[in-house]
Parts: C-alpha cells; sequence; structure tokens
C-alpha cells in the first residue's frame, strides 16, 4: 500500500522553481468580479479590518477578520485554524474560495480550513454573503458564501516609469509571544506586472485571564514539561507562507497565474486528542477575464495538494510515555494527502440594458488518502495500532459538476431583481479499508477485511459509491425608493452533499480511532454513515437600511432570517443508525451522524453615528452591532451543536489627521442551550474590552492594541472541549472545561512602506 511522508524542506526546494517558471512563462494576472454586485455583501479591506489596523498586528488567523462581520462567528480552533460560521452553520456549510480557489479541507478533525492557506497579511478584500448567496458565487453549502482575494494588479499608464512597491512589516503579542514578519513587494508596468508576499509567524501557548485548572492537572503529562494553571495547552501554532503572482494585460485581457505555498511545522489544537505536526500545501491558480461588447468572459483552473500529519504534540501524553515508569512511546502517526482540482467558466452577457444574463459551469476534482501507519512501540502497540497501516479512507473520491443560470434585472432607479438556478451532480466513492490488526475481533480488533462478518469487511462488501443530484435556486428583489433608505427580501433553496469523513470514516468498535474522527472539537468519537443524504436548506431573509443622504453620517441595518434544512446532518447515538460503539468511562460518548430536521432564526443588527467632524479633536464615530440565532433538531427536540448566544459589539473611533483611536466593546450572553447528545458545554457570559491605536506617515505605519484590557476570564462559546494536555487518549482529560479565551495582551507593530 502506497506512504507518504512529509518533507520539510519543500519550501527550499520548490519556491525557486515556482518564482523561475512563472517568469519565463510571463503568464499571469487578475482576479476581480467584473460587475458590481448589488446583493448584500460586506467588505473587509485586511489593511483595514473595520478597526483602522493592520491585520496581521492583532491576529494571525485570517478567518479572525471577519469576526466583527454582522451573522458571523468562528469556531475557535488552532490559532490560525479558525471556522467560520454564518448564521449557526459552519465548516463546509459555508462556502470559502480564496482567489477564486474552491478548496476542501484535508484532515479527519478539519485542522486545515480554507482560510488558513492565506495569511491576514495578503488579504486585500473579503466578501460575506450570508443567508442568501447567489448561485454564481458557489454552491454545495446551505449557509451562505466567504470570498477572499490578495490584492489586484495594478498596472502604469503607457510610457510612465515601473511601479514599484514594497511593504515590510513585523509584531509582537505579549500573550503568548508570537512574533512574526511579513513582506510583500511587487513591479509592474503598463503590461505586466510580479508580487510576491511572504509571511512567517511562531508563538507559544496562551494564558487565560486566570487559573483554571491545578498546575500541570493532567498527572500523566510528562514530568519535564510542566503547564501552569492559567496556561492553554496545545494553543501554540509556527506557519509559513509565500505567495507569487505574475500577470499580463492585452487590451481588455487580463491573465493572472498564482503560486501559493504553506508550511505548518506545528500547531496545537485545545479541543482535539491530536496536534498538527506538519501540513505542507502547494497552490497552483490560473485565472482569465476578457472585456467584450456582449459582455464579461471569465475562466479559471486551479490545482491545490495538501500533505498533513498529526500527532500528540509537546504538551500531549505519548500514549503511555511517562505513566509508572514506563518508556515514551512514539505515538499514533496520522497522514492524510489531499488534492483538490478544478474549472471555472462563466459569462455575463448584457441582454439589454436592463438585463443581464450569467451564466456557468464548474467542475471540482478531490482525492483523499486517509492512513494512519503502524506504531512501533512493542507488543501492546503491535496489537492495538499495528502491524497493519490503518486506513480511515483510501482513494476517497469526490467529483461535483455544477451548470447555472443567473438574471439580473435593473428594472428602474428604485427596482432590482436576481432570479438563479444551479444544478449540480456529486460523485462519491472510496476504496477497501483495513484496520490494525487483521487478526483480532472485539473492542481492540477490527478482524479480516476480506471476510464480510469483521467490521472493515462489512464496509467493503458495501456499496459505497454514490450520486447526488442537486438543485439550488435564489429569488431576490430590492427596493430603493430614494438615497436614505433601501428594503431587500428573498428566499433561497440550497443544498449541500456529505463531505468524506462524513460518509466514509467507519471504524465504530474503537474508541481510540473515533476520538481521531472528530470535525467538531466536542471531545467525542465520531462513525460516518454511508446512508446520508444531502442537506436541503430553505432560507428566507430580509433586510432593511436606512441612512443620510450621503451616506456619511449615520446608518442602521437590520436583516432577520429564517433557515429550515431538510436532512440536516446531526450527531445520533450509535444505534439509532445500526452501528453498535463502545461505551466509555471519561465522560464523553462515541456517535454517528444521521439526517434529521432542524430550524434556525435569527436577526443582525449593525448601526454606525458619526458624533463630531472637523473640529480640533478630530473625529468621533460610534458603531454597534447585534447578533442573535437559535438553532434547533427539530426531530430530537435538542438545540443545534455550537450556536453562538446573544452577542453585541459596539466601538467609539476616533480620527485625528494620522493618528486613530478606537474603544470596543464586546459582550456575549450565557450560553444555557447546548446541545445533550454530544454532552456540549455551558458557558458564562462576559464582556471584554479592547483598544487600539495607529499612526501613520509617509512610508511608516505603527500600531498598538490592548486586547481584554481587564484580563478578564471567559470561555468561548464556540471553542468546544478543553483537550490541551495530558494523555489525551485516556481518562487523564481534564473533563468538563471548556477551552478559555486568551487573556490580556499587548500587541505592537511596525510596517514600512516604499
Amino acid at each position: 500500500m502506497p506512504t507518504f511522508k512529509l518533507k520539510r524542506n519543500i519550501l527550499s526546494r520548490v519556491l525557486p522553481t515556482s518564482i523561475l517558471a512563472p517568469c519565463l512563462l510571463s503568464v499571469a494576472s487578475f482576479y476581480a468580479m467584473a460587475e458590481e454586485v448589488i446583493l448584500p455583501s460586506v467588505e473587509v479591506h485586511a489593511n483595514t479590518v473595520q478597526e483602522n489596523n493592520n491585520a496581521a498586528v492583532n491576529t494571525s488567523d485570517t478567518a479572525s477578520l471577519l469576526e466583527n462581520e454582522a451573522g458571523v462567528s468562528l469556531y475557535r480552533a488552532g490559532g490560525v485554524s479558525s471556522l467560520p460560521a454564518i448564521h449557526g452553520l459552519a465548516d463546509d456549510r459555508v462556502r470559502v474560495k480564496v482567489d477564486g480557489m474552491d478548496l476542501i479541507s484535508s484532515c479527519a478533525n478539519h485542522m486545515n480550513p480554507p482560510l488558513s492557506y492565506i495569511d491576514p497579511s495578503n488579504v486585500e478584500n473579503t466578501q460575506v454573503f450570508a443567508g442568501i448567496s447567489p448561485v454564481s458565487v458557489g454552491g454545495d453549502s446551505i449557509a451562505g458564501a466567504i470570498l477572499v482575494n490578495s490584492a489586484a494588479p495594478k498596472f502604469t499608464k503607457a510610457g510612465e516609469d515601473l511601479l514599484i512597491n514594497a511593504e515590510l512589516g513585523t509584531f509582537y503579542r505579549s500573550n503568548n509571544n508570537a512574533r512574526g514578519v511579513n513582506l510583500s513587494t511587487s513591479i509592474a508596468n503598463s503590461q505586466a506586472y510580479m508580487r510576491y508576499t511572504g509571511s512567517t509567524v511562531e508563538a507559544n501557548n496562551y494564558k487565560a485571564g486566570k487559573r483554571f485548572k491545578a498546575k500541570n492537572a493532567a498527572a500523566m503529562n510528562k514530568a519535564s514539561h510542566i503547564l501552569n494553571g492559567d496556561e492553554v495547552g496545545s494553543s501554540y501554532y509556527e506557519s509559513r507562507n509565500h505567495a507569487l503572482a505574475v500577470g499580463v494585460k492585452l487590451d481588455n485581457h487580463l491573465v493572472e497565474f498564482k503560486v501559493g505555498l504553506q508550511d505548518i511545522p506545528s500547531q496545537g489544537f485545545a479541543n482535539q486528542r491530536m496536534d498538527m505536526t506538519g501540513n505542507e500545501s502547494e497552490q497552483y491558480n490560473l485565472s482569465y477575464q476578457g472585456q467584450f461588447d456582449w459582455g464579461v468572459l471569465a475562466a479559471r483552473t486551479y490545482h491545490e495538494r495538501t500533505r498533513h500529519a498529526m500527532n500528540f504534540g509537546e504538551d500531549k501524553q505519548y500514549w503511555y510515555g511517562g505513566m509508572m515508569g514506563m518508556p515514551k512511546a512514539p505515538g499514533m502517526p496520522m497522514d492524510t494527502e489531499g488534492k483538490t482540482s478544478g474549472l471555472h467558466l462563466q459569462g455575463d452577457i448584457n441582454l439589454s440594458q436592463r438585463d443581464t444574463l450569467r451564466i456557468g459551469a464548474e467542475y471540482q476534482r478531490y482525492r483523499l488518502d486517509d492512513y494512519w501507519r503502524a506504531s512501533p512501540a512493542g507488543l501492546m502497540m503491535a496489537t492495538m495500532m499495528g502491524p497493519n497501516t490503518f486506513w480511515n479512507v483510501n482513494n476517497g473520491e469526490r467529483d461535483k459538476y455544477d451548470v447555472f443560470a443567473e438574471w439580473d434585472a435593473q428594472w428602474n432607479a428604485q427596482w432590482f431583481t436576481q432570479l438563479g438556478l444551479r444544478s449540480s451532480t456529486v460523485k462519491m466513492d472510496a476504496g477497501k479499508v483495513q484496520g490494525y490488526n487483521n487478526m483480532m475481533m472485539g473492542m481492540m480488533g477490527y478482524g479480516d477485511p476480506n471476510n464480510p462478518m469483521s467490521i472493515p469487511g462489512a464496509f467493503n462488501a458495501a456499496d459505497r459509491s454514490n450520486t447526488d443530484n442537486n438543485i439550488d435556486m435564489t429569488a431576490q428583489a430590492k427596493f430603493t425608493p430614494n438615497a436614505s433608505q433601501s428594503y431587500q427580501a428573498g428566499y433561497a433553496i440550497k443544498t449541500r452533499s456529505p463531505n468524506v469523513y462524513e460518509r466514509y470514516v467507519w471504524a465504530n468498535n474503537n474508541t481510540m480511532v473515533m476520538n481521531m474522527n472528530n470535525l467538531y472539537g466536542d471531545g467525542n468519537g465520531y462513525v460516518g454513515n454511508l446512508n446520508l443524504k444531502p442537506e436541503t436548506a430553505h432560507t428566507l431573509s430580509a433586510t432593511a437600511s436606512w441612512n443620510d443622504a450621503a451616506q456619511q453620517d449615520w446608518s442602521l441595518k437590520i436583516t432577520p432570517h429564517f433557515t429550515y434544512v431538510d436532512d440536516y446532518i446531526d450527531a445520533v447515538a450509535c444505534g439509532k443508525v445500526g452501528r453498535m460503539c463502545m461505551m466509555r468511562p471519561d465522560g464523553f460518548v462515541n456517535l454517528s451522524l444521521d439526517n434529521q430536521s432542524a430550524r434556525l432564526y435569527g436577526v443582525d443588527i449593525a448601526g454606525k453615528k458619526l458624533l463630531t467632524e472637523g473640529n480640533g479633536l478630530g473625529s468621533f464615530t460610534a458603531t454597534g452591532a447585534l447578533n442573535y440565532v437559535r438553532g434547533k433538531n427539530r426531530d430530537s427536540g435538542d438545540d443545534l451543536y455550537n450556536i453562538m448566544p446573544l452577542n453585541a459589539k459596539f466601538a467609539l473611533e476616533h480620527q485625528l489627521g494620522h493618528w486613530t483611536n478606537m474603544v470596543q466593546a464586546k459582550f456575549v450572553a450565557r450560553k444555557d442551550d447546548v446541545q445533550v447528545v454530544r454532552k456540549e458545554l455551558k458557558t458564562a457570559g462576559y464582556g471584554l474590552l479592547n483598544l487600539y491605536s495607529s499612526y501613520e506617515w509617509k512610508y511608516a505605519r505603527f500600531d498598538l492594541g490592548i486586547e481584554n484590557v481587564f484580563d478578564k476570564y471567559y470561555a468561548n462559546p464556540l471553542g468546544g472541549a478543553y483537550l490541551g494536555q495530558g494523555a489525551t487518549m485516556g481518562v487523564d482529560v481534564i473533563h468538563g472545561v471548556a477551552v478559555p479565551g486568551m487573556g490580556r495582551s499587548v500587541n505592537v507593530g511596525l510596517t514600512l512602506k516604499y
């Protein structure tokens, strides 16, 4: 059987070639929406981040750039790997595109989500389509869409000198001793350009606002590695990113070629039993955009390859090492290789001054191998974790074929409508699997993979191929009676097929293995379900917006929303789907997945008011936002998992010349509505105060931030269960503690520009 090995020196080997080849080919550049998107979207610029802060100063997690946006919350995971949620729906239920690439997480714990592949310093703008997203933005999702783009190319006018730009930034964050550097440089003339961006960051474990456990509370932890009571184990990370873009412009035609490389040597996960011990990714992205008399033509092809490794990090016990004087074992190596390739073709046809027809086709090919090599650790490991390679997913396949059409009509100055239809065919399959040991049966064994009476044999004998034919439809209307108000309403049917892990994870007789297949950070074990059907969401949403005519003084936006999901994929007891899972004594549970029905509803409110302008003290602006969402499983009566409780954010922004300041307060209500079947933890309400300040010169910028000023202790409502230290595969876990948020941190950054 094939084996793969992560190579730490991938950047030194691949980067010179990736730089030279595009230069020799002179292939190239530009990705942007050809038309102005009239539908509701939120735009975030990474160099301002709604707070006039340099993004990289306060976060290395690109998903965090969205946390102040209406309707968006974050599943907190690793330091660069949070998962965005829109109106209570997260992960694969949100369509995420990075520079037009529709990427997929290749990990049994989803440690490498799409937004982890671009550094915040490389983000120019992000659009969030909450609830109802146009069918042209993407399918195979039910929550909405997030589009993240790096900088668009800039060209000079004919006859002008070369345009050369460079930016160098560095930062330090006191709480977790995070330090990093980012660099961006570009050169362009009137027809071609080249841009390089690179970043590196390294951080230690962060500290909570107070002690939440006894010092070194996990007794099985290595005696030489003591964690203080306020230290959040497995929250460290190290990440390096490189991106190169080259482009050519000829009249109204633009071509761009981008190469992205990532190396994450280590990233701890405080809500998982394993840590990331390596993640290397390569992305190749070629796009074309041309303007014609009839409209716009856009095309893209891309390929992404990820090699991912997990094991017990330095804060987690290496199986039985250190226990009763026994030697330290080498852990439980887990390797994953994922490959995503895609094609996208879209034409925007100007039928008339009123009507635009947008038609397109997409293809996505995904392959996944998830295998766990035998652990060479003596007799115990040879039987429990050997002598075979354990195949969690063998040659998982997920191919998607889409066509769509979208009609925009600007009936007059007041009325705009959009109708969209997308047809999607998702074909899935997986190869045969095997356990660690073909001979053993029962608690720690799996049996002969060729015997249909054994667990792997039953999976291998089953029909694993599946084809889903999905339909998406959207209808929206916007009424703008004057410059001071607008009203919008819409209805959408959106469909998502299960991902590879939800369908094909097969082992249900071993808690150790089930723990490794956890997309949720709740500490439980999971087994997949071959019989899962696609989720279908029916969403109603309306938005009322009011503002002054010049849109400078004040604004208020209110968006109520309602979603009903047929065949919602949720956690269930194993017996409900005919699986026999082990009982466990550690306070967690082993579960499977099944189709049920769910209902979600809520409201987003956002507003601002200019308080003063033009006096000697500068301008002052007050902003505020409130988000509420409620989710219920209609079949079981249980609450939905990881729903953000009522929360609000208020800020006072000050601008005086080149000096910008902000005082921000965040309030989160107590989370009492938790999912019983997963034993989800309740969290207390809290409030945080953050201070930000920056001063900008012509060629430099200085940023200062103090987050969680009063060093408040709080548990993140979407942070999951704390599994950050100790022998996480045994009863040594500190049970019943939610992952704490970060205590006070002083963040400083300096950016130099040319």
